[in-house]
């Protein structure tokens, strides 16, 4: 039992000695006391003056002396300000605690088992005509934090994608490929594949452009006006009538669009696997849309039969959703093709055909925010439990300072080239850091690199609220001062160094097993703290050390909220508060030379705890951190 719920419950048994009361926990308001007073914990004491029929003054004096006759293992002493009970919390509590935090392997994170709620989480999303770029790399690292945090709360996480492998966009680069690829491979030209196929999008694209100028140049000249002039130039465009052309014969089945199809989305795929790889990020199931479209026009003809859904006279499928304050949305075109509702549809039905779903979240931008409250109305109207209650993680836009960093297909800032473009700031940045450490290697010299590139940019990126646009700074998010990656992961590198010192010169150590064997498993972190128990008299702690147990503390409520509000910032700013906290209190406060064998075992196992939780808190965001930095 943690410090607040065991002062909680003795609160609870106060109003009850004193007032004759039976309270429920939810009364008692505990917090962090402000730093003007003396004090750990604060109890707000008006809740109960209906009980004691006292003076807010007088209340808070007579539950304090309760607790400080009763608990006095727990509250050392306390002070009344008004209606607040301020109180001191005992050395040995602290110390205790601490040695709980550095003995749990999983502190913090809640079990799982096989009747935990399985929680599907939705993200990535890519199309196959083109590379992943800035937006997906923001949507990739929320999604897999997400996992992590949902998982840390106790849910059986699965983590899936859809990816958008079909339609016209995918023909026109396939189109392009024919036309102007000169038969050339990802193996040919050493080109990922995602980017092989961009490049001839974009290709495409620039052929339309000049073919439609051209168009339009001959209609106005003419007497036609230019919006028209260009509709009717879109409309004859030869090129994209030929795209068009491809898309009725993929829909058709035509043999050989469908080998060409097949053999650009496996350049495409094996493109994306190197990014995700490098991202770390990684899915559990993936689905195609060329796989879920027609599942969904099944389903939304089971819902036309059933009178959810209505047909027009020109044989197009609508829902109509004004009773629920949204107008009428269509669901398959006249021709009988899908839209993108018909495609989720149908992903949720196998979804759900697949996995027990509980809880279904879709990690989507916020320009999608009318789209899933459709979606929401309409699987809960198909009978899906959880579609009603479906989850639209929706963030904000993502940007860099200067518009394009760099980009390979020239349209957008690529994936691929800002991973790299990190690994080689924070070379360049940690060079002199780097350079101290003895027999550093050139291989760790670039694994540290890749390491701390990576952390700074998910860091920065995570540190958001999602829910904001974002200007994402690669200057910036490098830096080792600061609320950025690289100086969590310095603090914690920091730490590690302070332990393996203490490994190598074990000091005498006070724990019940006595001797140097102890000291060094408490340094590598396979030994509980020494120290618990009898500790009244003592000074042991330091405000400072207090503060960072209590900070400690509060990491698994601050997973919990993480959980709650799907908010993967809260994690990454609590990394940052311990890590700052730390340092604060490094620099204050001598640890290996600390000639008190209690204080050093102490901190020394401060030192642990914060190490671990840093770990824990930063994986969860899936940032790495460095041994040696």
């Amino acid at each position: 039992m943690n410090i607040e719920s065991k002062l909680a419950a003795a609160i609870q048994a106060a109003i009850q000695s004193l007032y004759g009361q039976e309270v429920p926990e939810s009364m008692v308001q505990l917090s962090a006391t402000k730093k003007e007073f003396e004090g750990h914990l604060t109890l707000v004491v008006f809740p109960f003056l209906k009980m004691s029929r006292k003076k807010p003054e007088d209340t808070a004096q007579e539950i304090g002396q309760y607790l400080v006759d009763n608990l006095s293992d727990v509250v050392a002493r306390f002070n009344v300000i008004k209606g607040f009970l301020n109180m001191v919390i005992a050395d040995a509590c602290w110390v205790n605690l601490l040695a709980d935090i550095q003995g749990d392997e999983r502190y913090g994170l809640k079990p799982v088992t096989d009747a935990s709620p399985l929680v599907m989480i939705e993200y990535s999303s890519p199309n196959t005509n083109k590379p992943l770029h800035l937006g997906h790399v923001r949507n990739n690292l929320l999604g897999w934090a997400l996992a992590q945090v949902m998982e840390a709360n106790g849910n059986r996480v699965v983590k899936t994608n859809i990816v958008n492998d079909r339609g016209i966009h995918i023909c026109k680069s396939m189109l392009a490929w024919l036309k102007w690829g000169n038969g050339e491979t990802p193996e040919s030209t050493g080109m990922k594949g995602d980017h092989l196929i961009g490049k001839y999008y974009v290709a495409f694209d620039q052929h339309f452009r000049a073919e439609r100028k051209e168009l339009m140049d001959k209609f106005m000249a003419e007497g036609m006006d230019e919006e028209a002039a260009k509709e009717r130039a879109e409309k004859e465009s030869p090129l994209m009538n030929e795209a068009r052309a491809m898309l009725v014969k993929w829909e058709q089945n035509d043999p050989e669009v469908r080998a060409l199809w097949k053999r650009m989305n496996d350049w495409v795929y094996a493109g994306f696997d190197e990014t995700y790889k490098a991202l770390g990020v990684g899915f559990d199931k993936i689905y195609y849309e060329s796989q879920t479209y027609l599942e969904g026009k099944e389903k939304v003809m089971e819902g036309l039969d059933k009178g959810f859904f209505y047909r027009r006279d020109d044989g197009s499928v609508w829902a109509d959703l004004t009773k629920e304050g949204l107008d009428e949305k269509l669901l398959l075109r006249a021709d009988g093709t899908s839209v993108y509702m018909t495609q989720d549809i149908g992903t949720a039905k196998l979804r759900f055909q697949d996995y027990p779903i509980d809880k279904m979240i879709y990690v989507v931008g916020n320009e999608q925010n009318y789209h899933f409250q459709v979606l929401s109305i309409l699987l809960d109207k198909l009978g899906f439990k959880w579609g009603k209650d479906l989850v639209h993680f929706s963030y904000g836009m993502v940007e860099l300072p200067n518009g394009k960093m760099k980009s390979r297909e020239g349209t957008v800032v690529d994936a691929d080239d800002l991973i790299e473009k990190m690994i080689e700031d924070a070379r360049e940045m940690s060079k002199d850091k780097v350079n101290k450490l003895e027999d550093i290697s050139d291989a760790e010299a670039q694994e540290i690199a890749r390491i701390v590139g990576l952390g700074a940019l998910k860091y920065f990126i995570l540190k958001v609220d999602a829910r904001k646009n974002m200007l994402f700074n690669p200057e910036e998010s490098i830096d080792f001062n600061g609320n950025t990656g690289p100086f969590i992961q310095y603090t914690y590198a920091r730490i590690r160094s302070i332990l393996r010192k203490a490994e190598d010169r074990p000091t005498p150590n006070p724990s019940r097993d006595g001797g140097e064997e102890a000291s060094a498993e408490l340094a590598s972190g396979n030994a509980s703290l020494p120290l618990r128990g009898d500790l009244e008299g003592s000074a042991l702690l330091s405000e400072k050390e207090i503060s960072l147990i209590q900070r400690l503390a509060a990491f698994g409520s601050s997973v919990a909220q993480a959980g709650s509000d799907y908010n993967v910032s809260v994690i990454a700013n609590y990394c940052y508060d311990l890590a700052k906290e730390f340092n604060g209190f490094y620099h204050d406060f001598q640890i290996l030379k600390e000639p008190d064998e209690q204080k050093r075992a102490i901190r020394l196992a401060l030192c642990e705890a914060v190490a671990k939780v840093i770990k824990t808190g930063m994986g969860l965001l899936g940032i790495e951190v460095p041994e040696r930095m």
